[in-house]
């Protein structure tokens, strides 16, 4: 892996971390401004979860992949 692909990966997941971190909060958000049901909001924390799982995920590449190149 390259360091400008490593450098790529590196701001994806960044990307996905904060990106996943602001869609929860404004779910939060406008699910008590709206009032929406329990059921709801709970599907957005699901929804978030979920995201915040594939960006730790990514992460867990990243690392794999800077490891072999260092072996």
């Amino acid at each position: 892996m390259t360091d400008t692909s490593t450098a790529r990966a590196g701001r994806r997941a960044a990307l996905v971390m904060a990106g996943v971190g602001l869609f929860w909060i404004a779910a939060t958000a406008i699910g008590g401004w709206l009032g929406l049901d329990n059921r709801t909001r709970a599907l957005f924390d699901l929804i978030a979860l979920a995201g915040f799982i594939w960006a730790l995920w990514l992460t867990y590449q990243l690392w794999r992949a800077r490891r072999n190149d260092e072996d």
